[in-house]
């Protein structure tokens, strides 16, 4: 019973990724394309999540300040806890990657409120219920919208879109990747 239990988990994960590699491909390229522009102009990369989003975001920061697969030099990426964070540090011309797996995120809605203010980019990557996050979104910005609803799945796509992410900007920068 366990045994099948787990192997369903395996199953749900597959079937969702399989489901969303279409219509995640395009914002996600979006998403790159916006990271890229900003790092390529002097500016800085600063991830934020709510609850355990706020370990993704320290992920996605980690992985261009350190190394995604490929060595290069530190990317300008860092991980904020919230709005005065946003407010203190962030300039215009700097995005905002903002994660989040559930609609109800008060605090990343004020970090998304002061990064516009301070006339950054968003990325957001949310569930299919991304609240009034997903109201707060100029046309200029980046909605990743994840269409499921269990915490689990959606981390686990998240994490997919990150790594997505990093790929993309260590291509740009970088060229392909010699096969091994």
């Amino acid at each position: 019973m366990l045994e099948q239990r787990i192997q369903q988990q395996f199953f749900d994960a597959a079937d969702l990724l399989s489901q969303t590699a279409e219509a995640l491909s395009k914002p996600i390229a979006d998403a790159a394309h916006a990271l890229l522009g900003c790092i390529t102009a002097g500016g800085k990369l600063m991830w934020c999540g709510q609850g355990p989003a706020r370990y993704l975001a320290q992920h996605g920061a980690g992985l261009l300040v350190g190394r995604f697969e490929r060595e290069r030099p530190g990317l300008p990426a860092l991980a904020v806890a919230g709005a005065s964070e946003v407010l203190a540090l962030g300039s215009p011309g700097d995005v905002l990657v903002a994660i989040c797996l559930d609609g109800a995120a008060a605090d990343l809605d004020a970090a998304v409120a002061a990064a516009q203010r301070r006339e950054m980019t968003i990325v957001a990557l949310t569930g299919r219920d991304a609240g009034s996050l997903a109201e707060r979104l100029s046309e200029t910005d980046v909605h990743i919208a994840v269409p499921h609803e269990r915490a689990a799945r959606l981390q686990e796509v998240h994490t997919l879109v990150l790594h997505c992410l990093c790929d993309a900007v260590d291509l740009q920068l970088l060229g392909e990747q010699e096969p091994i």
